[in-house]
């Protein structure tokens, strides 16, 4: 249990105690500035002062809308030292979508950006209970400034918070189309920062690391976890659309050892020429969140062959790395995901929860102290999750001879586009209201730059003209995140069915995705 100090094993404890050890160590990196380690406890401790001058308590829910900044992580860690629930918000979701997580986690408080303040006021708008709102920079809506909360300089209480309470709820959407919140405890983020210091060998006093991914993500979180934990550097990448030549201009100035991108991030960079030369520094680059190609993966080996490729595999609920493939391994076995890491424990299994042969395709279950507790307030989805005392992941996989393992179907449909995660159920939903549209599937079919995208394949309504891609984009425009728009349509007859009714998804993808 963590009482205020260094005592602990949460992040909060971790700035603390490397505020003491190496106060003008850096912590944090962006757009060419630094906040050293004695910098981020200050200002984290500040920001806790506020925010329970401002009604925060143990327990209490914080939503972070923001894009890539220190000031995301700063939320998160002073939220953890009251004993409160930090609950990321993706910045891109429209505000009909934002506002339901809001909504559905009960937040107290919403801390945002300044360039997100217009969402965040129509997500504030929507709900029920309006939340408390901080806004970094200058904002034109009616918020506190979150620089002038700090200013306050107000002593946060001594809270003890055990380490199998709720650090996060990070929202991942389900096959019912609605967001579902996975409890993240201090304990499975501790377990997620083991995994990673051990698959990405942080072992170096000069460890860099570079968070590229949104930080709204478990992937972006989950990277720098470790970093606190060990006293490393973090270089927060500023979201917008991913360009090779200033990514690599980071890594060279920034000395970077270490980072994690999407294989579509990985393309992009190795296809730059002066990527040989200009990334000399990294010691470790990882992918996952989406396949990597034979090719692609070669083409890694080549630009960058003084580093060591490590892939890894998890989703949202088990914090989120369950598998890791080794550098050793990583052209000798293309298209693994590795074996599972020591702090998890998994099987493949059938419908009846028996372990299946090598060789066979099960659903990989977990257990382990990275593993979620639940969802937020839906004890029946949690309950689903965990039939049989196990973690089911919804991933079908197979193991070979040696124990690694390969994912040959997406139990639940889903599309992982550019390392976002797109669930058919959610865009039916949205295309299904459409008046042109009796019925509707959605699959992912193969795309050269993001991996998959999303194809609408669409029955007319009865005297009407099916919509057009274009079409369908401007009616998802106000209800869904861009990316998640379907990026064609194909127009059927009739949706092929199973006796019982189902959709045969299996054979729309065979069929459109030539």
């Amino acid at each position: 249990m963590s009482v205020s100090g260094w005592s602990g094993a949460h992040w909060s404890d971790h700035v603390a105690r490397h505020a003491h050890t190496r106060p003008d160590g850096v912590a944090l990196r962006f757009e060419g500035a630094s906040t050293t380690w004695a910098e981020l406890d200050r200002r984290v401790r500040a920001l806790a002062g506020g925010l329970h001058a401002r009604g925060v308590r143990q327990g209490d829910r914080v939503a972070v809308l923001m894009t890539n900044r220190p000031e995301f992580v700063e939320t998160v860690v002073a939220a953890n030292l009251l004993g409160a629930i930090a609950v990321p918000v993706n910045f891109r979701l429209s505000a009909a979508e934002a506002a339901y997580i809001v909504a559905d986690s009960g937040a107290r408080m919403l801390v945002a950006d300044g360039g997100l303040a217009p969402l965040a006021a129509a997500v504030r708008s929507m709900g029920d209970l309006e939340p408390a709102c901080l806004v970094t920079g200058e904002s034109p809506i009616d918020a506190e400034r979150y620089e002038a909360v700090l200013a306050e300089g107000a002593e946060p209480p001594s809270v003890p918070v055990g380490e199998r309470d709720t650090a996060l709820i990070m929202y991942t959407s389900g096959t019912t189309g609605r967001p579902k919140g996975a409890m993240l405890s201090h304990l499975n983020l501790l377990m997620q920062s083991f995994t990673l210091v051990r698959a990405w060998r942080l072992f170096g006093d000069d460890e860099v690391n570079l968070c590229a991914s949104p930080l709204f993500h478990i992937g972006a979180i989950g990277s720098v976890a470790p970093m606190l934990m060990v006293g490393a550097t973090t270089v927060i990448m500023p979201s917008g659309q991913f360009d090779a030549a200033a990514t690599l201009g980071l890594i060279e100035a920034e000395r970077v050892t270490s980072a994690f991108l999407v294989p579509a991030q990985w393309q992009v960079l190795c296809a730059e020429p002066s990527a040989p030369h200009r990334a000399r520094s990294l010691r470790t680059i990882s992918w996952g969140a989406a396949p990597a190609t034979v090719t692609l993966l070669e083409r890694m080996a080549e630009v960058f062959p003084h580093a060591a490729n490590v892939a890894v595999f998890g989703q949202t609920e088990m914090s989120p790395v369950t598998c890791a493939l080794e550098a050793a391994d990583a052209l000798r076995k293309i298209g693994s995901v590795g074996r599972p890491v020591a702090t998890v424990a998994a099987r493949i299994v059938d419908a009846a929860m028996k372990d299946v042969a090598p060789g066979e395709v099960g659903e990989i279950v977990y257990r382990g102290p990275s593993t979620m507790s639940g969802y937020w307030n839906a004890p029946e989805a949690t309950a689903e999750a965990f039939e049989g005392g196990w973690f089911h992941s919804g991933d079908l996989v197979r193991a070979d001879e040696e124990g690694f393992l390969y994912v040959v179907d997406r139990k639940k449909d889903m599309i992982i586009s550019g390392g976002e995660n797109i669930y058919c159920a959610e865009v039916e939903n949205v295309l299904a209201a459409h008046p042109d549209v009796a019925e509707v599937a959605v699959v992912g079919v193969p795309h050269e730059k993001w991996g998959e995208t999303p194809l609408a394949v669409i029955v007319p309504a009865a005297g009407r003209r099916a919509p057009t891609a274009p079409e369908l984009a401007g009616w998802c425009r106000d209800r869904l995140a861009s990316y998640k728009k379907p990026t064609a349509v194909a127009v059927v007859a009739e949706l092929p069915r199973n006796a019982s009714g189902k959709v045969l998804k299996h054979e729309l993808r065979a069929a459109h995705s030539g």
